[in-house]
């Protein structure tokens, strides 16, 4: 939901996704996944029983606002757990590549 309705942010990263049920109408993310924009990366579990892969994340990254080249779904041969060091990874390789790479006089601070 935060990143339809955040201007200030400039890229996004979903960890496990997935479309949710219930609730009002306010709060469903259905009602809110088409209005991101952000550059979007999602990784995701083939196996997750929370967010299953063909009725939950696929269809979030499906209906995503974002437009096509600017958005990613990787997903991996596990269930809820991804993976630490993928997750790390795959979310400093997008950063760099939406928000530029940390200079060393900023990891310096």
């Amino acid at each position: 939901m935060i990143p339809a309705v955040e201007d200030r942010l400039k890229a996004s990263i979903l960890a496990v996704g997935g479309l949710s049920g219930g609730g009002r109408p306010e709060v469903q993310d259905i009602n809110y996944v088409g209005r991101v924009k952000v550059p979007t990366l999602m990784l995701n579990g083939r196996y997750d029983l929370d967010s299953a892969y063909e009725t939950s994340a696929k269809p979030l990254f499906d209906l995503l606002g974002t437009p096509k080249e600017d958005k990613l779904q990787i997903l991996y041969e596990t269930d809820h757990y991804i993976p630490i060091n993928e997750v790390i990874k795959e979310t400093l390789a997008w950063l760099d590549k939406y928000l530029g790479p940390v200079n060393k006089q900023d990891r310096a601070r």
